[in-house]
This record gives C-alpha cells, sequence and structure tokens, in this order.
C-alpha cells in the first residue's frame, strides 16, 4: 500500500472512530430508539459541519482530493477533535493528498548530541532519558537506567539491542508487575505510536515495530483499533521497582530541538521532596552506583 492510500485508509477509520464516540445528545441532537450503529450517523456530521452528506461519506471513506482546509476544520468541530486530535487529522489528510504543503519533515533520528548526555548525566537526583518517536530509549543517565533496570535488563532489549518503551510495555510480562497503572500506559504507549505513524508514515522501522508489536500482543491490536492519539507523556508515574519498592514519580517531557524539527524527546522523572518517594530514588541512585546498568545502543 502505498503512503496516500495508507494515510487514506487512516482517515476512514480515524473519522469512523471519534463519530462513533459521540452521542447523539452530547452534540443537542434527538438521540431516538432506532439507532443501529454507535454514535453519530454521517448524515448528522455533515450537518453540524454544514456540508453535504455526499461530501462528508467521501471525506469518510478517506477520499480527500479537493477538501479544503476549512471543511477539515468544520469537520474536526463537529466531532469535538481535541487539539492533538485536529494535528493528527491535517497530518493526515496532507500526507494522503501528497501535498506540497505537508508539515516540514523531522530530521531523521541520529545519535544525541554530547551536551544532551552531559546534562543526563548532571541530574544526579532526576531519573532522565532520551527517546525517539519509536520510542526507543537513544541516552540515558545512570539513574534513568536503574530506575528502568527491568526494561534494560529486559528480553526484548537484549533481542534488539536496545530499550522500546512499547516492545517492554507489551510484550514483557514483567511490565505488568513494574508499571501499577500498566493500563492507563499502554494506551498511552500505543497512542504517542499511532501519532508518530501519523506524522512519519514512511518510516519502515516503525512500521516493523507496529506490525510486531499487533502480531504477538492482543493488547496492542486492541488499543491500535481505537485510534487514539497523543502527543505528549507527562503526568506521575506509579512504579513497584524490584530494588527500592513503590515510587510515585513525576514526570515531564521536552522536546529536543534540532532543525528543522525536534526528532526527540526527553524526560525527566522526579520525586515530591522529603516524600518516601524520594528516599527511594536516592536508596536507587546508591543501588546504581554498585551495579552496571549498561546503556543502550543509540539509535
Amino acid at each position: 500500500m502505498t503512503e496516500p492510500d495508507a494515510q487514506r485508509s487512516n482517515i476512514k477509520d480515524f473519522l469512523t472512530s471519534r463519530r462513533a464516540r459521540l452521542r447523539p445528545e452530547e452534540v443537542g441532537l434527538p438521540a431516538g430508539n432506532r439507532r443501529r450503529v454507535p454514535g453519530l450517523r454521517r448524515e448528522e456530521v455533515a450537518v453540524l459541519a454544514g456540508v453535504s452528506p455526499e461530501w462528508y461519506a467521501r471525506l469518510e471513506k478517506g477520499n480527500i482530493a479537493g477538501v479544503s482546509e476549512d471543511v477539515l476544520t468544520a469537520v474536526a468541530s463537529a466531532l469535538q477533535l481535541n487539539e492533538e486530535e485536529r494535528i493528527y487529522l491535517f497530518e493526515l489528510a496532507h500526507t494522503a493528498k501528497g501535498s506540497a504543503r505537508k508539515p516540514a519533515r523531522r530530521k531523521k533520528a541520529g545519535p544525541i548530541a554530547e551536551p544532551v548526555q552531559w546534562f543526563l548525566d548532571s541530574a544526579t537526583l532526576s531519573a532522565g532519558f532520551a527517546r525517539n518517536g519509536r520510542l526507543d530509549v537513544v541516552a540515558s543517565n545512570e539513574l534513568g537506567r536503574a530506575l528502568h533496570a527491568p526494561m534494560f535488563n529486559s528480553a526484548t532489549t537484549v533481542a534488539n539491542g536496545y530499550a522500546n518503551f512499547a516492545r517492554f510495555h507489551f510484550l514483557d510480562p514483567a511490565a505488568k508487575d513494574f508499571f501499577l497503572d500498566w493500563e492507563g500506559g499502554a494506551a498511552a504507549t500505543a497512542a504517542l505510536l499511532r501519532a508518530e505513524a501519523g506524522r512519519e508514515p514512511n518510516d519502515k522501522a516503525l512500521h516493523d515495530l507496529i506490525g510486531e508489536l499487533s502480531t504477538l500482543s492482543e493488547d496492542f491490536r486492541t488499543l491500535w483499533a481505537t485510534h487514539n492519539i497523543r502527543f505528549t507523556h507527562e503526568g506521575t508515574k506509579r512504579i513497584q521497582h524490584p530494588v527500592v519498592g513503590r515510587l510515585d514519580l513525576a514526570y515531564r517531557s521536552f522536546d529536543i530541538t534540532q532543525v528543522p524539527r525536534a526528532s526527540h524527546e526527553m524526560s525527566i522523572y522526579v520525586a515530591q521532596p522529603g516524600s518516601p518517594s524520594e528516599e527511594g530514588l536516592k536508596m536507587l541512585s546508591s543501588w546504581a552506583l554498585t551495579t552496571s546498568t549498561e546503556p543502550t545502543a543509540k539509535a
């Protein structure tokens, strides 16, 4: 399947899934008693977007040619898409059209610049790592490797030469013991990969990863079919670490700026000052000094 064809299929599945999640009463329409499909009907979305039912039906089938940005904006509003979903829809549409106006491609992921590694290494009480869009860990500090020791030591890492959050999450049973909110993390992981697939439809390594996960993990297949997307990953992570026990950590992610666009993201995990989790991180830092958890290969 060519890139435009694949994106047209993604548009169809994405719009259908967004339509199915909306209830008529949420958009001011009567619910009725004889609905054969979940959510809104196509003609109802067309009315809300101010386009003809035939025009919307073509769009939902992935026939994007001739559709203006104004129409896409109206459809996004009718379907109550959030900001990330709007961006994702426009990226899919630009690629499906083969348009010269599609968003600028990001630089292919290369080695992390040395100063980035120096920054990570300087953060001795914060667990830090950098990843690419495929969720490969391409750099980490000592505490970051110690925090994620089950992932770095996982057979999914040993077999592939680098740690990958998606492979660990879905293919290693130990992940369900390590991540206390495994279900929430799994949903976020699949959504991050879905967003990356919309941005980088020609990334063969990404396609191979998605194919591997789809083949080997029913949980991933189920989440992938929801077409949920996510661009950012931050909040609270609850971990049951095999060495220091439970850790409740706040984390935020930041783009590592490169020209023309960022291709890596840095994440920093910290504990609330004075909390048991901060004491746990200090213990983990001491443990890391006596344990060799080698950095992952760079990708």
